[in-house]
């Protein structure tokens, strides 16, 4: 099912690079990371281009709660333990400064995107959490910045205690997207759609970015494409995981003010928004996991209708939609210099789901080095970093799941072996000790692959609801018939050859 923003806007029809171009900015990946750079970028008069390898904000993007907001859940008491007051602040700073510079495009470019300002409330009903609670209002009011502390919430659940960020805002992103691409095209802007990228070179003075056809010239290359595709120089794999999360949108006659997400899992986050024939419908999200490793994935879409069913009795689902999200190992984003070793290129990612902010903060820090001005806030978003041991257990788990190769191209797999397949659905199976995944479509034909992931080898598992092979390694996903469809990956799964 499509996404509430998804289904607000039409297809953006942008057609492939069907030539080899040379501009001065090549951005690799079409989300709001991606088209906010390009479109800051255009406006100050260079030649930019942007290559998805889908379709426009078909990812995280699309899927989004879409709240603009400083508070990331209890962060900034982390920020400075973990850190420093003053990277805390600069953190701090960086993303209300986004929220402006949203709020100022959005009336400079005039964008019909149903921008709203209200309060945004981090919560919890747990004893145990108030004391945490407490601590971080202590922390963010020592930045500079005047959040509250309350018992009660407009919300209609139990709240024992309550961070209060005031003049924080939503938004629908799609429309704020797509006015954003207008500018793009008015700025002479160029932006191809199926034009997925499987190689960047870096040459003297140039990079070539190389499509399947057709290869791009550029001075600078940004890759603002989720996950960077690139292990090395960078070597990303190493300091990030992808995590998933779900959101539903309910019919109800009650609403509710404000932005919520409450402090212990299981995560619950509302909001509220507009459909386009203006009626405000109730966003609730949730049941958040690690790509590849939740077994039981219809599951997380019943925990989410069943709390809504529990808070508004009336509640009808309207839409469901799922999306999944970079986490780097010590809860910083990623932006700036891709690698010391790859001058003029820039990346932006592990933004841990606060990404309409964060994507601002990355096109403003990433545009000023590209026009050669300087950004406060650099330094706080350092993408040279590299701290695996913040979350050592992570990091053990990243390395650990690789499988063996494949030592067979045919494969002759018992009867009632796929007889024991549902359809629509898939099993891995192990054939003369080697594990294949085998998929049965309605009709009952059958895919069949190695499930290995095309990254760097992690065993996959097979999402039932989303029709996926999913790598709990970094996240990586593949259609059922083995299309690569989130990156880091980029090659395709091999279709195997059964002898049935």
């Amino acid at each position: 099912m499509s996404s509430l923003w998804l289904d607000s806007v039409p297809d953006f029809n942008f057609t492939p690079l069907e030539k080899d171009i040379e501009v001065d900015v090549c951005v690799i990946g079409g989300g709001i990371t991606g088209i906010s750079t390009a479109y800051e970028l255009s406006k100050a008069g260079l030649k930019v281009c942007i290559l998805e390898r889908d379709y426009l904000c078909h990812h995280a993007t699309g899927n989004t709660t879409a709240k603009i907001t400083a508070q990331h859940g209890l962060f900034y008491d982390y920020l400075i333990n973990t850190f420093s007051h003053d990277l805390a602040k600069g953190y701090l700073d960086a993303n209300l400064e986004a929220i402006s510079n949203i709020k100022n495009i959005i009336d400079t470019e005039k964008i019909d995107c149903d921008f709203e300002v209200c309060n945004n409330y981090v919560f919890t009903d747990l004893e145990e959490e108030v004391l945490k609670i407490k601590h971080e209002v202590l922390a963010v009011n020592s930045l500079g910045f005047d959040a509250n502390l309350v018992d009660t919430i407009p919300l209609p659940m139990k709240c024992l205690s309550a961070i209060q960020f005031p003049n924080q805002a939503q938004f629908n992103s799609l429309k704020y997207v797509m006015g954003l691409v207008g500018c793009i095209k008015k700025n002479h802007g160029l932006i191809y759609e199926n034009s997925k990228v499987y190689d960047v070179k870096k040459e003297v003075d140039s990079y070539h970015i190389y499509t399947k056809n057709n290869v791009v010239s550029s001075k600078y290359v940004v890759f603002a494409c989720h996950y960077p595709i690139i292990n090395a120089p960078g070597f990303y794999f190493l300091k990030m995981y992808q995590e998933a999360s779900y959101l539903i949108a309910v019919e109800t006659a009650s609403s509710f003010d404000g932005m919520y997400i409450n402090t212990k899992a299981p995560i619950m986050s509302f909001r509220t928004a507009l459909t386009n024939d203006k009626k405000r419908v109730v966003l609730i999200g949730g049941s958040n996991h690690k790509v590849g490793t939740q077994e039981d994935i219809s599951s997380c879409y019943t925990v989410l209708e069943d709390l809504a069913k529990n808070v508004f009795p009336d509640a009808k689902v309207l839409y469901r939609w799922q999306t999944q999200d970079c986490i780097s190992l010590d809860k910083l984003p990623y932006i700036g210099e891709f690698s010391s070793l790859w001058k003029n290129s820039f990346v932006a990612t592990g933004f841990k789901k606060w990404g309409m902010t964060t994507s601002n903060v990355a096109a403003m820090i990433i545009s000023n080095s590209i026009l050669g001005k300087e950004n406060p806030y650099q330094d706080v978003f350092s993408s040279t970093r590299f701290h695996p041991l913040k979350n050592g257990t992570e990091f053990v788990n990243m390395l650990k799941q690789a499988t063996s190769s494949l030592v067979m191209d045919k494969f002759n797999v018992p009867q009632d072996t796929l007889d024991s397949i549902t359809k629509n659905s898939a099993k891995i199976v192990e054939i003369n000790k080697t594990k294949i995944g085998i998929y049965k479509d309605k009709d009952g034909k059958f895919y069949a692959i190695k499930p290995v992931c095309s990254h760097l080898g992690c065993e996959l598992s097979w999402n039932d609801l989303e029709k996926t092979w999913d790598c709990p390694c970094h996240g990586s996903r593949f259609r059922f018939d083995g299309k690569s469809l989130y990156s880091p990956s980029v090659d395709d799964l091999k279709l195997l050859d059964l002898d049935l």
